[in-house]
């Protein structure tokens, strides 16, 4: 695998939403200040790094003591979840590292995965996600969800949790048109990644029509979900302005004007930084 050439930069600058710089793909690896260096290049001048298990939760939370232009979140993966040999220990050192420092502003990922984990684990899936709310609302973190095959589970957990958190972003938007609205009916930040790119990817480009200027986010996942044409190649965060580009086309909107709008909506969805 290789990582695609640094596009066009941007006229103005960008947050990549959903970043993993730890993991690496294959042979690929960029070191973090290199990461952050090619991306600011191109106009994404800010990353909010996820951390999914133990490990990436730690990492996440020393770059965002050390890096300005980095926030942090943490949580258990809805496919680590069923892995932890002690989820109650686990899920305590998610709650220390989310509140350790200032700039761990985010709960997540979590959430439901379907297409990954089997009947067997989907009860502790469900159980990790409802602790991951709480915890996102008794300490006023956003909360980012992953949801893969899992719509429908994933509205009707948050609804029986009552309130969602104040603020709660559905990482990887996944859906169409229809469940777009049943998201932003609940207050939901729809951040679109490099799939909203993809030729058969129709019913996403549609739910980014539905969706308020001012509830549009975007990200990379990197290193997965490469933009259309270097779909396959390792994603960094320095792609986020091929993703912006096309979104931009689907709404009919100036370049400009919508990445200075997602920055804008990072900051209300995060808090500045």
């Amino acid at each position: 695998m290789t990582f695609p050439p640094l596009p066009e930069p941007l006229p103005a600058p960008v947050v990549d939403n959903h970043c993993h710089i730890d993991i690496v793909r294959g042979d690929d690896e960029l070191a973090v200040a290199d990461a952050l260096a090619k991306a600011d290049a191109v106009g994404v001048t800010r990353i909010v790094q996820i951390g999914c298990d133990l490990p990436g939760a730690r990492f996440a939370e020393q770059a965002s003591r050390e890096w300005d232009n980095v926030i942090g979140g943490a949580a258990l993966h809805p496919n680590e979840a069923p892995l932890v040999p002690d989820l109650e220990a686990a899920l305590a050192e998610i709650e220390r590292l989310v509140t350790a420092h200032p700039k761990m502003r985010v709960v997540g990922e979590t959430g439901l995965d379907y297409f990954r984990t089997g009947e067997e684990g989907r009860g502790v899936q469900a159980t990790s996600f409802r602790r991951h709310i709480d915890l996102a609302k008794r300490h006023d973190k956003t909360l980012q969800i992953h949801d893969r095959d899992a719509h429908d589970a994933i509205l009707a957990v948050l609804d029986d949790e009552g309130e969602p958190p104040a603020r709660w972003v559905m990482h990887c938007f996944s859906g169409d048109a229809d469940f777009a609205r049943r998201c932003l009916d609940r207050g939901a930040y729809l951040s679109f990644a490099g799939t909203v790119t993809f030729k058969n990817a129709a019913y996403l480009r549609e739910a980014l029509a539905v969706t308020p200027r001012d509830r549009i986010l975007v990200e990379t996942d990197a290193p997965f979900l490469t933009p259309h044409p270097h779909r396959g190649a390792t994603n960094a965060a320095y792609m986020v302005p091929t993703t912006v580009r096309v979104m931009a086309e689907v709404l009919g909107e100036d370049l400009e004007a919508l990445c200075l709008q997602i920055d804008q909506n990072t900051d209300l969805a995060y808090g500045a930084w």
